[in-house]
């Protein structure tokens, strides 16, 4: 199948700042001016002294001038650069929100598929921290690069008036900072910094599972393997962050050696005091090096931390381009009407990686009316398979047809109207019970939500929650996994779509709870088209048709009880997972017949 006549998405990602650019000017010049207005109280410092300690009478208007102009250069200073740091950090501002909204409009596009490839701790460290990471430079980096390249310059133009030479020794410091800078920029420093996010993307991760799956594993005695893959990623973490901070250490010490005050004021100390000695230089004009001198050092310091950001910066752009060049699933650009919900799947083949496939050749027809039970190994398919329905993935060969339709033909918004999944792994949202329930169908009455719940055997348990359908899950009171994915199963039940998708819906549920799911499902199958992974003999025994699933290819399919009198691949399954139940437990009657 071809994707001739499907919209074709453009350019998801263009340049993420180029729309601020104009405000970025504005807040770089504001800046600019600011920093050469904050030389004026310094070379008043200077022209001070020069006019104090020269010889003569003093010319107290010269002086009451050189005052005036050092306070105006500091009031001009403080109300340009307060200017600038206002502007920054409203730009700021609007740059994450943008950032953020254009992130959330993605994910929401992106195939469903996409996430379950991804961690959520690293897609959380996306969105927080890495559009956090954008702050330093725009609200603070150009002050400091401004101040790193604006100040030395026009420092260094007065200094040379000055004397040339003694210029040339003050210059020394900044000449053997600058030397260390490219040692930064070593391959080895680079690959260093990027093992660091890295790892700081798996401690997040692992700080999400740890947290969120800490009731559960607590439960079955798993905490302390839970803990020791925690405690593995901090190791992993501590091991790069050592070897980044050997690497890096001599080179910053020597930096902040070079830069220090104290080694300044030597080098200009010694420089002045031979040129003052051998009748070069004005002891008057030692002056302005000492305290200019100084001003030279400060910004080229201030430039390695704004370099810091800006790399860091860098790293977090393009990680949040990443997610945004993830291109959604192509819409068709003249959708196609599904006649009917028989669902077809033609020579279907699916990989998530170029070279590996994880399902080869599937022919499989689902006839309205009827419940397939996919069944086989882990590793086997039969989780993806299920993933080509709904469209969470499109195939790399072949189709999926849904009554008549390629799904790549069908709207997606169509689509979700006529096929619904059940997840096993459940995910709540932080609204009341009803709004969960009514998530697929938001203008669903209240006696609609209450026959799905009733169907779905959790009406009780919502009646006991401090204020029933209206209890906000997550802040007045927590569900079960059971309870959890029976608040799943009411919300399929209340979409009432007429294909439904189910990955082992009663996997958490009690015993009881299951026979009134299973119940509830068998009344609505109707001509519904019902596909389930079964992981229990029970689900299998309900079921019309049995796919048998290994290595990515349907080994065995029929009703249950021709697969066990076949004696196959099927029966040898079923046996395997009588012998796994204790005491033999599949209830009277599911045997298949």
């Amino acid at each position: 199948m071809t994707t001739t006549g499907l919209a074709q998405e453009e350019d998801p990602s263009p340049p993420l700042l180029r729309p601020y650019g104009w405000s970025f000017a504005g807040v770089v010049l504001l800046q600019v001016i600011g920093a050469v207005a904050g030389l004026a109280p310094l070379l008043a410092v200077v022209e001070l002294g020069r006019a104090l300690l020269s010889p003569g009478p003093v010319d107290h208007g010269q002086v009451w001038l050189v005052v005036i102009a050092g306070a105006a250069g500091l009031l001009v200073r403080l109300l340009f650069t307060a200017a600038s740091s206002g502007l920054g950090h409203v730009l700021d501002g609007r740059v994450q929100l943008a950032l953020r909204r254009r992130l959330a409009e993605r994910l929401g596009r992106v195939p469903i598929g996409w996430f379950s490839r991804r961690r959520t701790g690293e897609l959380a460290k996306v969105v927080g921290e890495d559009v956090s990471a954008v702050h330093p430079f725009i609200a603070h980096a150009p002050g400091e690069l401004v101040s790193a390249f604006v100040v030395p310059l026009v420092s260094l133009v007065y200094l040379f008036s000055v004397d040339w030479r003694l210029t040339l020794i003050t210059l020394i410091p900044v000449v053997l900072a600058v030397a260390l800078v490219p040692l930064l920029m070593l391959p080895a420093r680079l690959r260093e910094q990027e093992e660091y996010d890295a790892a700081m993307g798996r401690i997040a991760n692992a700080v999400v599972e740890f947290v969120q799956g800490i009731a559960v594993v607590k439960a079955f005695g798993g905490s302390e393997r839970a803990h020791r893959r925690f405690l593995t990623a901090a190791d992993d973490f501590v091991g790069i962050f050592s070897r980044w901070v050997r690497g890096m250490s001599a080179v910053a010490a020597g930096m902040q050696l070079a830069l220090s005050p104290p080694f300044v004021l030597l080098v200009v100390l010694i420089g002045g005091a031979a040129l003052i000695t051998s009748g070069g230089l004005a002891p008057a004009d030692l002056l302005p090096f000492l305290l200019l001198g100084l001003g030279l050092t400060a910004p080229v310091a201030a430039l390695g931390h704004g370099f810091d950001d800006l790399q860091a910066a860098r790293r977090a752009v393009g990680r949040i381009k990443d997610v945004l060049d993830v291109r959604s699933l192509p819409e068709p650009a003249r959708p196609a009407t599904p006649l009917g919900h028989r669902v077809e799947l033609r020579g279907v083949r699916f990989g998530y990686e170029a070279d590996r496939e994880v399902l080869r050749g599937i022919d499989l027809v689902l006839e309205p009316g009827t419940v397939t039970a996919l069944v086989g190994p882990s590793g086997s398919g039969k989780s993806t398979l299920v993933q080509l329905l709904p469209r969470f993935f499109d195939p790399t060969h072949g189709a999926v047809l849904l009554g008549g339709a390629d799904l790549r033909e069908i709207d997606s918004r169509e689509l979700y109207r006529l096929v619904s999944f059940v997840f096993q792994d459940v995910r709540l949202l932080r609204a009341s019970v009803a709004d969960n329930i009514a998530l697929a169908v938001p203008r669903a009455g209240h006696d609609d939500v209450v026959r799905a719940a009733r169907l779905a055997g959790i009406h009780d348990r919502v009646l006991e929650l401090p204020r029933g359908y209206d209890t906000v899950l997550g802040e007045e009171a927590e569900l079960s996994g059971g309870e959890a994915q029976r608040i799943s199963i009411a919300r399929a039940l209340l979409a009432d779509t007429p294909v439904l998708v189910l990955d082992e819906a009663t996997a958490f549920a009690d015993p009881q709870t299951e026979q009134a799911v299973r119940r509830a499902l068998a009344a609505l199958a109707g001509e519904r088209t019902i596909l389930v992974i079964a992981h229990r003999l029970e689900t299998v025994a309900d079921a019309d048709t049995v796919v048998m699933l290994d290595d990515g290819a349907i080994v065995e399919r029929g009703s249950p009880a021709e697969l066990l009198a076949r004696g196959g691949r099927f029966a040898a399954f079923w046996q395997s997972h009588r012998s796994a139940v204790a005491g033999d437990a599949v209830p009277q009657g599911d045997e298949p017949r």
